[in-house]
């Protein structure tokens, strides 16, 4: 005979583990989100401090975070508390089955810690934000965990935050915020007028990647919150808690969308155009404004919530920028923080009969919760600044943090070609001479030619045919006859009149100049201004290093 309380037992614990792991797959969308609005140059210490979020935070949050949120809880509410029971509760629990809730509780946590990440993004030194990670998984995080789902102060003051609206990603947007404050800019980011330039990330395909994740992992973010799966009543199985889970899906589905929209519509009217990041970060906005309140919205508060959300997210990062001049590099406060902050503040006013928030408690919940976070993040930030830890040096950020802090080439192979070696490319043979005699005093020619991106391989082709000789090949950037364009970057407009290019040098000897130069200028030919040009100049010498060959036979 089955034991109806074993069986739903089992089928809850798998329940919770599945959305667990749902979101812990947010932090795919994290790594891909952020590494795509950040420079080339920053990809891998973008992904690093990712996994470290992840790896570091959840072992503090584990030994110390979890027993401090209980502590509080019982500190600030009506609950008894025991010091040292709240840490064997979670180190050495009654049932293994307590670590299940535990998870549970963890990747919410590590969701709030990584959200700072991105604002801090290309010039804070790893170890400044691996410690405050440390502190935010310690203490930061926990306090509020107390205060409010741990039955602490703001429970008590009827403060509601059904999944981490303001909880989770209003603190971890206003945390980014204040660490990017007191960091300080990027460089160039701003100038000596206060005016600020744009910076463009290097992918919108990562940054849209990951908000994809992001909205796929957010079911369980929400949708996990709400559901218990079966409960035992006696010796039958009924449906546990399902009260709320069509109304937290679709406030969910419908925040996601109307974000999307409200942020699409408000690039539209300011600058012409639907901007593509924008878009995405607006979809995150929608989700962050209805993820505190999803459980008790209508379905036209949760349109109203998300379309506000989204539409408030391009306002507000230029607000930040302009007004307060705070490089937040990839919007975390007006996708996280500003939008959390509307959500829960909405809710009195968008709730289905019964709900009992109040003004009052939303509002005392935001202060309160806005207020631990300024002062605890601009304290830790504040005494890396101090030290001269906060960020990496100057040098360090113009090579940038790849390199200076982890010694890697995200890209390496970058404005390299194909690396395949070139007689597979067509069918002539290369002659490292340049078809000349080595007997031959012809004189030695340098043929440089600029030419678009995507002609490098038939140039390539074009000239073994002729059997040139060994290529150098730059990526480059330049203006010409080629017209400036205008580029877009979460709505803001630049001047792009430097063009990507392709830049080709050839030494051969005199003979073959005209054959090499042909080959170049018909592969690169599309009619269209910006082919480029190519330029011949005389040689004056050549010395080849390893033999010490000089003119002609150096070729």
């Amino acid at each position: 005979m089955v034991d109806a309380a074993t069986l739903a037992e089992g089928i809850n614990l798998l329940w919770v583990l599945v959305v667990t792991f749902l979101i812990f797959f947010m932090h795919a969308g994290f790594a891909m989100l952020e590494a795509g609005q950040v420079r080339a140059k920053n990809v891998a210490n973008q992904l690093t401090k990712n996994l470290l979020t992840w790896s570091v935070g959840v072992l503090v949050f584990f030994g110390v975070g979890a027993a401090v949120s209980t502590i509080v809880g019982g500190l600030t509410g009506p609950a008894s508390y025991d010091v040292l029971g709240a840490f064997t509760s979670v180190l050495s629990p009654d049932g293994a089955n307590a670590w299940v809730n535990w998870l549970f509780g963890a990747v919410f946590a590590m969701t709030a810690a990584t959200i700072v990440s991105g604002a801090v993004a290309g010039r804070t030194r790893l170890r400044a934000y691996v410690a405050y990670t440390v502190v935010l998984a310690a203490v930061i995080y926990p306090v509020v965990v107390g205060l409010t789902w741990s039955g602490g102060l703001l429970a008590q003051l009827g403060f509601h935050d059904f999944a981490g609206g303001m909880i989770v990603h209003g603190m971890g947007g206003i945390a980014g915020l204040t660490a990017a404050a007191v960091v300080g800019p990027r460089m160039d980011r701003f100038n000596d007028d206060g005016t600020a330039n744009v910076i463009p990330g290097h992918s919108i395909t990562f940054a849209v990647l990951g908000t994809l994740i992001l909205a796929f992992g957010w079911y369980g973010f929400n949708v996990g919150t709400a559901a218990t799966v079966f409960a035992a009543e006696g010796e039958t199985i009924a449906l546990g808690s399902f009260a709320t889970v069509g109304r937290v899906a679709l406030a969910t589905t419908l925040g996601m969308a109307t974000g999307a929209v409200g942020a699409g519509t408000v690039t539209l009217i300011r600058t012409g155009k639907v901007d593509t990041l924008a878009v995405a970060n607006g979809l995150l906005a929608g989700l962050v404004g209805v993820t505190g309140i999803a459980d008790a919205v209508t379905w036209p508060g949760a349109v109203a919530v998300g379309l506000l959300a989204g539409g408030q997210m391009p306002l507000v990062f230029e607000f930040v920028e302009k007004r307060l001049r705070i490089d937040d590099v990839v919007a975390v406060f007006p996708v996280h923080g500003s939008a959390g902050v509307l959500g829960v503040l909405a809710l009195p006013f968008v709730a289905v009969p019964g709900t009992g928030a109040t003004v009052f408690g939303q509002v005392a919940g935001v202060v309160i919760i806005a207020g631990w976070t300024i002062l605890a993040t601009a304290f830790v930030f504040g005494v890396f600044r101090l030290l001269g830890q906060a960020r990496v040096s100057a040098n360090h950020e113009r090579a940038g943090l790849d390199m200076a802090e982890h010694g890697v080439d995200t890209y390496p192979e970058f404005g390299r070609g194909d690396g395949r070696v070139a007689q597979t490319d067509g069918g002539g043979v290369l002659r490292p001479d340049g078809g000349v005699d080595p007997d031959d005093d012809g004189g030695v020619s340098m043929v440089t030619a600029i030419i678009r991106p995507d002609r490098l391989g038939a140039v390539k082709a074009s000239l073994q045919e002729v059997g040139a000789p060994s290529l150098t090949v730059t990526q480059v950037s330049g203006r010409g006859s080629q017209p400036a364009t205008t580029g877009q970057w979460r709505g803001e407009e630049y001047v792009v009149d430097l063009h990507q290019k392709t830049k080709i040098e050839t030494v051969v000897a005199d003979v073959p100049v005209d054959d090499v130069v042909e080959a170049i200028r018909e592969a690169a030919h599309t009619g269209e201004p910006g082919d480029g040009k190519i330029f011949v100049l005389p040689v004056e010498d050549a010395i080849q290093i390893r033999t010490d060959r000089r003119g002609s036979e150096a070729v």
